[in-house]
């Protein structure tokens, strides 16, 4: 519920605040004395855009802040999803624009983003304007209003779930069967390619070793050449390295009798001989293993020749790419030669969640039909007693393809008489009709959602004498069950039954022109309302008359 409204340096209005009540509220002011400007900045609260024309002339920032008790409206979830503290006695919701047009948002000093405020806004505040009747016009419209009455939320977000994994299904089925068609296409050539591939028998690191054996070969009178002079140096019998290092061990052992430290020095020169005598004889090894076989390195050179080609074809640079490519080939010929079994199962697949869709959408179908006659049945009693005695309103439904919202077409039919077939609503009603209609609607949804506040803006246009006396004990019996609803109005029999009365005006001034806003004493609401009666001039009459309209909404 709304408690509390701020506004400072919106557009003629210096600064406004002021309290309100539970209850039925009604607004009344001369045209063009602001009653918009204030929904306007109700609006900014709500999420609505904002622009640096909105801002009083000479300003730099204008702000909107209003108060809210949500003790009754189970809310707290949203706070706590998202972060923001919760005071259930005094919820603070804050708008700021700066001349640049540049906004900030608020809830309880916390910023917050412009689709979070509409999110909450959404939750606490339903404006309902003259532009809102064209809603009656549009099906969502229709079937959200049904849905309300069904309360099939849970039923409707199975469903949901439901389709959107049926049209998953038949995406991921297209796409397959897509890719089917395309890769047949290219199979022959596929399977040309993986045949070349798996002829040349690749494997892992062979063309490493490959370019090794290349490398060796194509170098092997240089490297036959370095290790016959290391085996030479080292394994000659008079003069090579390994008998010349023994012998001076040996010499070395011998001077240890009279010479202590020849000792240490022979066992290493004893070491270096034992690891020189095994390097020579590695050499030795590898001397007679290096041989020039041009076949062989003609063997070599085509292999790697292939593998070259063969990298150059599929863009790849390695042997590891290279195979990958092979593996790959060698899986889509296998989903090509297994498709239709594929295929098949994923057809299987989407078949199966089209009927379990279809299923749920009965059951949702069921719901709204027996919501259907519920809203039918109170729409027509609350229309008769709106001055339309020979009303005639019916819901048809009728099948449609399954959709995001179920398998049925919604449209509300309405007649003002006897004689004329009934039409959509949109179509036939006048404006006085079908403002009765929306009151009728918004009557109801409001027993079925718990919010907050609603205000109606001038929802009485068209109409007068008793039947907007019956608009207003419906919008008073919409305030009594634990809701706020704000009614602006420009005729005296609905001013005349709210509970709290307010008026909007606009003064000139040496500063300019501006709006206020008060609250109505007893004694005031009898001169507005009998201004309202009479006009500018206030007769005694009017007076009168004010009293026993006062009197009889008591």
């Amino acid at each position: 519920m709304l408690k509390q409204l701020y506004i400072k340096n919106f557009t003629l209005i210096d600064e406004l605040d002021i309290d309100f009540q539970s209850g039925f509220s009604v607004v009344t002011g001369e045209t063009g004395a602001g009653k918009s400007i204030i929904l306007g900045a109700i609006g900014l609260l709500l999420g609505n855009r904002a622009d640096a024309k909105l801002l009083k002339a000479g300003e730099e920032r204008c702000v909107i802040e209003a108060h809210f008790d949500l003790r009754r409206y189970e809310l707290e979830p949203f706070f706590n999803e998202n972060d923001i503290d919760y005071d259930a006695n005094d919820c603070i919701v804050r708008r700021e624009v700066n001349a640049s047009g540049k906004s900030r948002a608020f809830v309880n000093d916390t910023p917050v983003s412009l689709t979070m405020m509409r999110e909450l806004g959404e939750q606490l505040v339903d404006i309902h304007s003259q532009h809102q009747n064209l809603l009656l016009s549009k099906e969502d419209f229709q079937r959200s209003v049904v849905d309300i009455i069904a309360a099939d939320k849970a039923m409707l977000d199975e469903y949901r779930q439901k389709f959107h994994d049926f049209r998953q299904a038949e995406k991921d089925y297209e796409i397959f069967r897509e890719e089917v068609a395309k890769n047949q296409q290219n199979a022959e050539f596929m399977r040309f390619q993986l045949n070349e591939l798996l002829d040349a028998r690749l494997q892992d690191d062979e063309q490493e070793q490959l370019e090794q054996q290349r490398d060796t070969m194509s170098h092997a009178e240089d490297i036959k050449s370095v290790l016959y002079e290391a085996e030479t140096t080292l394994s000659d019998d008079e003069n090579g390295i390994v008998s010349r290092t023994q012998k001076i061990a040996r010499q070395m052992s011998e001077l240890a009798r009279f010479y202590p430290t020849a000792n240490d020095l022979s066992e290493r020169l004893s070491t270096c001989h034992i690891e020189l005598k095994d390097i020579a004889d590695e050499i030795g090894k590898e001397l007679e293993n290096i041989d020039f076989d041009p076949r062989q390195l003609d063997s070599i050179n085509q292999r790697l020749d292939l593998i070259y080609s063969l990298q150059k074809k599929h863009q790849a640079t390695t042997m590891a790419e290279l195979i990958a490519i092979r593996d790959e080939l060698s899986q889509k010929l296998s989903h090509i030669e297994n498709s239709d079994e594929e295929l098949a199962l994923l057809r299987q697949k989407a078949d199966a969640l089209q009927q379990e869709s279809q299923a749920k959408a009965k059951k949702l179908t069921a719901l709204r039909t027996k919501a259907a006659r519920q809203v039918e049945k109170e729409v027509l009693e609350r229309l008769v007693l709106l001055g339309i005695p020979n009303v005639r309103f019916k819901i048809e439904l009728s099948e449609k393809p399954l959709s995001a919202d179920g398998a049925d077409k919604i449209v509300f039919l309405f007649s003002a008489n006897k004689s004329t077939p009934m039409q959509p609503v949109s179509e036939v009603a006048s404006g006085g009709e079908i403002a009765r209609v929306m009151l009728s609607l918004k009557a109801m949804i409001s027993g079925a959602v718990k919010l907050p506040t609603i205000i109606f803006d001038e929802i009485d246009t068209g109409v007068s004498g008793r039947v907007a006396e019956q608009m207003a004990h419906i919008m008073r019996e919409m305030g009594e069950n634990d809701r706020q609803v704000v009614s602006i109005t420009h005729l005296p029999q609905i001013a005349a039954t709210g509970t709290t009365h307010y008026k909007v005006s606009k003064n000139e001034t040496k500063n300019g022109t501006k709006t206020t806003m008060k609250r109505l004493s007893d004694a005031e609401r009898i001169e507005e309302i009998a201004q309202m009666l009479s006009g500018s001039k206030i007769t005694e009459a009017a007076i009168e008359n004010a009293k026993q309209l006062l009197n009889q909404s008591l």
